[in-house]
């Protein structure tokens, strides 16, 4: 939810005169209305670079660009580096699950930028949002890119900073703490544990073209001894369940899923996953949504199923004698 101070801190991207727009409005008429602004901001940006080539200093040479990581949704995870970079922000273009407490940093008389994706709505284009990397970064100016989580978890961080090393562009990469660390340390979820979890698998949930089916489920993710978390997955949550169990996963696997984890608003839902997806569904949970799978998921102190744990409290005493 946007706050009435970030909507202010974005009214220089707003038209001079009144106009009313609706949520289906396009993003190409977004885009028409905010591209002036854009433009001017980008002349300013040029002419101080041109003042400051004359005056002999570092005036020609391009800005930067910092991928920065805000972390799972609680801004006392951001990292100390972070803060750092978006205080020294020029212009920072954010994505939806920034939060305001984060927005909040940046300088006063820095812009910001809203290029956030939601399903079946993007404000802008992946290309969009490289271009518009570039032109700030070729003016001269100091760009902060924020994602939540973890920039190269998911984040298609990889793909701008490969992009903008092409075209020449200095670019710096902040982690942050990606969702799987920060929701299952939220849930006291230990994602490996001895005798229990020997691996972890990060999955994303998207499907190919917006359908229903995920994309990467392969048959040897199915294994009782790993962790899967599932970026993104609610959609195809019914989908993964099901090849899962198919594939040999036992049907009382403990199941986790979790919104807006680390965050005033988070919801959590426990089942097993023969269950999950009739929890999930009666819970509405909507994105962003994290999922967590596997055994570990029952030494979380929520979780609620303690009549069956019993096999799975002997297994783990067992391991760690």
């Amino acid at each position: 939810m946007h706050s009435p101070e970030r909507l202010q801190r974005e009214s220089w991207l707003l038209p001079t005169t009144t106009t009313t727009t609706t949520h289906s409005s396009s993003s190409s008429n977004d885009i028409a209305l905010q591209l002036p602004e854009l433009k001017r901001l980008l002349q300013v940006l040029k002419e101080r670079r041109g003042r400051d080539s004359k005056g002999g200093s570092f005036g020609n040479r391009p800005g930067r660009v910092s991928l920065v990581g805000t972390g799972p949704g609680d801004p006392e995870l951001l990292t100390v580096k972070a803060i750092r970079a978006v205080e020294a922000a020029d212009l920072v273009l954010y994505d939806r699950l920034v939060s305001n407490e984060v927005l909040g940093l940046v300088r006063a008389d820095a812009r910001l930028l809203y290029v956030g994706k939601t399903a079946g709505y993007h404000s802008r284009t992946q290309e969009e949002i490289h271009e518009l990397l570039l032109s700030f970064a070729e003016a001269g100016a100091n760009v902060v890119r924020l994602k939540g989580g973890d920039p190269l978890v998911f984040g298609r961080g990889g793909e701008e900073m490969d992009f903008l090393q092409q075209q020449g562009i200095q670019v710096k990469i902040i982690p942050g703490i990606t969702s799987a660390s920060g929701i299952a340390a939220e849930l006291g979820i230990p994602l490996t544990h001895r005798g229990v979890a020997n691996s972890v698998r990060f999955l994303t949930g998207h499907s190919r073209n917006g359908g229903t089916d995920p994309l990467h489920v392969a048959e040897n993710a199915a294994d009782p001894d790993s962790t899967l978390v599932i970026y993104m997955g609610l959609a195809t949550l019914p989908s993964l369940t099901a090849k899962l169990m198919h594939h040999g996963l036992p049907p009382d696997t403990p199941a986790a899923a979790v919104e807006r984890g680390t965050t005033a608003q988070q919801r959590i839902v426990f089942a097993e996953l023969a269950s999950f997806v009739d929890e999930v569904k009666l819970a509405e949970l909507v994105s962003p949504t994290l999922i967590i799978i596997g055994k570990v998921v029952a030494l979380s102190p929520y979780w609620p199923h303690t009549s069956i744990d019993d096999s799975h409290a002997r297994k783990m005493e067992e391991a760690c004698l």
